[in-house]
């Protein structure tokens, strides 16, 4: 719907070029004229045709017929273009004396928008009857009247008007007058009575006659009065009035029973003869609202003025005295506007919701129009100075509300906008109408995630689909531009099997592990996520997700050496002379884990001989802790505890076998009978048979190193002694065995062996083995 609604008003960004076309289209208005009383549904005509426009396409361009006023006379029919009447008119009722009768209406396309101006004038026809104000008029003329002498009649009226207003004047067949029809200044008739044939009184005192007005129709209508006429004695004078013409103005909301003017006329008759008793008459086809006192002349105002309705009056006042004898005077009365009535505002166009980057819609075509005149019917339009919209004239009393720029829905969704209207008038008169202009969104921002990266946490050993956090992006659009749909990208480390290690919640953001996670395997790894909003086209970003493993007490710890192999077990000599604190032998281990999961200590939990031995917690170094003794067992078996500090914490153990000799050099050292342990008589055997070996190696091994001396020695003549082997320069160390505080092995150990030619016995120092590298767990590798 969003998509519709802004392509419909992207079509209706034509704003600069509209005004242009408007003036062209308004220059010539369409005229049509037909005659009142036209039966509602008659066809006036087909706009389209006449427009040079298609078939159809006053619809596709959204035609509508602007009336002026709030009555609506006319009715379109947008598919074929055809004009037709809504209701009957009555040219009296729409104009009353107006003429020509003329109805304007605008036709509005809007989209793009243009308008065509109008015309439709009514034509009268023949459908009223001139009316008499009263059924009798009453003439009081002397019988010494003389032959031509004009008396005036009051005039008929006729709500028609040209050739269908009165025309003429007729009387009844008689032998003392006739009727003259004359014209006054705006057309209208009015007829005379002029004397043919002196009266007299005592012949016949009173005749009536009959004066029929007839209009101009065809066929004519006509109306009647009767004039009796009462015959008196001589009356020598008729009233004169000081002025033929008087000309007043008057505002139209002057109040009842004002003063409009004064008319005087004198008499130079005395008596009765020369009293004046003044008296209207209605001329036209106006109903006056003025009344004249008889006896002072006054006129005075009986009704309303209304300038909108009718500007002038011409009334025609008779002073007529005792004798019957009158005289006759104009009154032209000119009504002031004064500012009374308040603009009025008309919709014709309102588009809503606008999209937000249309650069310039029409938002509103309205139109306004005041019924007074003059600097009361002038009018100044304007809207509030804070919004981004601009009023443009388009022609005449039409303007266009538009947008000064694109909008921005995010900082404000709607505008209530007061179109304020103000005449030019004293006082002046302001009408304001508020229109609601919602602006449509338009997918013009991008998912903004609320961090740049997220950093999680994950436990190892985890539980499969584990929640491991959530990310989060929001878009300031809104509709199905602002939901946002969250995907995994492929990760930039092909090695990597992502959709393996996690799935993401396309809806809500949420992360969950897909299987058990590994520290010691994986310690971290990270991936892009996408977020894509509904919008069209959609817009998206990343976002960098970091997941880190958190170790956990998983893995004992391992004893590198020495190893704990059933079939091959390991056994430490001890020379009886070690002083305290000598270093028998190093216990190496190493843990998987990581951090104080990988701290170890290592504790001596059993001893043959109690007090004889201690190790080093922190670094698993075995040494004596006092001098040896005779009464000392000559074979011992300690078992050492080697514990991480995870929580729980986990450990190993690791059994140890220590042979006190007296020399490294004795092929065999028997042992003197102790007390036997059942349970170690296996091992002590093993220990018995590694001691022959190793006693039997190394008497080989120094029979041939004294024999490849003996031989070097022979060869020199005269040689003066047996020399002994050379010792390494510097100082040998008293142990070759480092490890770091988290407990894993640095180097390679190597046996070192050195023989001395200055002993009396030969001591053989054993040192330390070579480890393997086989033999070392392959996470020992790398954590190393």
């Amino acid at each position: 719907m969003e998509t519709a609604l802004a392509k419909t008003s992207q079509q209706r960004q034509v704003v600069f070029l509209t005004i242009l076309l408007l003036w062209e289209a308004a220059s010539e208005a369409i005229r049509y004229s037909m005659p009142e009383e036209t039966e509602s549904g008659y066809l006036v005509a087909n706009l389209a045709k006449d427009l040079g426009l298609r078939v159809g396409e006053l619809a596709t361009r959204g035609a509508r017929i602007h009336h002026r006023g709030n009555k609506e006379h006319l009715q379109l029919d947008a598919e074929t273009g055809n004009l037709f009447l809504r209701e009957k008119p009555d040219r009296e009722v729409l104009c009353g004396v107006t003429d020509p009768c003329v109805l304007h209406f605008q036709l509005i396309l809007e989209n793009p928008v243009q308008f065509f101006q109008t015309d439709l004038q009514i034509t009268d026809i023949n459908d009223h009857a001139p009316e008499f104000p009263h059924r009798e008029m009453l003439l009081k003329i002397p019988e010494s009247a003389h032959s031509g002498t004009v008396f005036s009649l009051k005039a008929a009226q006729d709500s028609d008007i040209g050739n269908n207003a009165v025309q003429n004047y007729t009387v009844s067949p008689n032998l003392h007058f006739h009727v003259v029809t004359q014209s006054r200044t705006d057309s209208s008739k009015y007829p005379e009575l002029v004397l043919d044939r002196t009266l007299d009184r005592e012949e016949q005192p009173e005749l009536t006659l009959t004066l029929t007005a007839v209009d101009g129709g065809s066929p004519p209508r006509s109306g009647t009065t009767a004039v009796r006429i009462e015959v008196v004695d001589i009356n020598d004078n008729a009233p004169e009035f000081v002025q033929s013409l008087y000309e007043v103005q008057v505002p139209e909301n002057s109040p009842l029973d004002a003063l409009i003017v004064t008319v005087s006329a004198r008499d130079l008759d005395v008596g009765p003869y020369g009293n004046v008793a003044y008296s209207l008459f209605q001329g036209g086809g106006v109903s006056q609202p003025f009344v004249i006192d008889e006896v002072t002349g006054e006129i005075r105002l009986s009704k309303q003025l209304d300038f909108e309705a009718t500007r002038y009056y011409n009334v025609e006042i008779a002073a007529t005295d005792g004798g019957g004898l009158s005289g006759k005077c104009t009154v032209a009365v000119q009504v002031l506007d004064v500012n009374d009535n308040a603009p009025e505002l008309t919709i014709s166009t309102l588009t809503s919701p606008i999209p937000e980057n249309s650069p310039e819609a029409v938002v509103v075509v309205f139109s306004v129009f005041d019924l007074d005149s003059g600097d009361n019917g002038r009018m100044v339009c304007s809207i509030q100075n804070e919004f981004p919209f601009l009023l443009k004239s388009a022609f005449e009393n039409y303007y266009t509300l538009v947008t000064e720029g694109a909008l921005d829905r995010e900082s404000r969704a709607e505008y209530n906008i007061t179109i304020t209207v103000t005449d030019m008038g004293t006082p002046r008169l302001t009408t304001q109408h508020t229109i609601t202009v919602q602006v449509s969104d338009v997918n013009d921002n991008v998912p903004a995630f609320t961090q740049t990266s997220y950093t999680l946490f994950v436990q190892e050993n985890n539980s499969p689909a584990l929640h491991i956090g959530t990310i989060s992006a929001t878009d300031s659009d809104s509709g199905s531009n602002a939901q946002i749909t969250y995907s995994l990208l492929p990760p930039h480390d092909p090695q990597l099997a992502l959709s393996s290690l996690v799935s993401i919640n396309a809806n809500n953001g949420q992360l969950f592990a897909l299987r058990a996670l590994d520290y010691e395997a994986l310690k971290a790894f990270e991936f892009q996520v996408g977020a894509t909003d509904q919008g069209s086209p959609a817009l998206s970003s990343q976002a960098l997700v970091r997941v880190l493993v958190l170790d956990a007490n998983d893995n004992d710890p391992f004893v590198l050496y020495p190893l704990q192999n059933s079939s091959a077990l390991c056994t430490e000599l001890l020379p009886r002379a070690a002083e305290p604190g000598y270093l028998v032998t190093k216990v190496v281990a190493v843990d998987r884990d990581s951090g104080q999961n990988a701290w170890l200590s290592f504790q001596l939990l059993k001893a043959t001989e109690p007090g004889l031995f201690s190790v080093w917690a922190h670094n698993g170094e075995l040494r004596t802790s006092r001098l040896l003794s005779e009464r000392d067992a000559p074979k011992h078996r300690l078992l050492l505890l080697v514990k991480d500090n995870g929580d729980p914490p986990r450990s190993a153990s690791v059994t140890l076998h220590v042979l006190l000799v007296d020399g490294f050099s004795q092929p065999y050292l028997p042992l003197p009978e102790v007390a036997r342990d059942p349970a170690q008589d296996n091992d002590d055997l093993l220990t018995l048979y590694l001691v022959i070996a190793l006693a039997s190696v190394s008497s080989i091994f120094l029979l041939s190193v004294l024999l490849f001396v003996g031989v070097r020695l022979c060869r020199r003549a005269r040689a003066a002694s047996l020399g002994g082997c050379s010792v390494p320069e510097g100082h040998f160390p008293g142990h070759l065995v480092d490890v770091s505080g988290a407990g894993t092995l640095s180097q390679s150990y190597q046996y070192e062996v050195c023989l001395t030619g200055d002993s009396g016995t030969t001591d053989f120092k054993f040192l330390k083995p070579i480890i393997p590298n086989s033999l070392i767990p392959d996470t020992y590798m790398l954590n190393s």
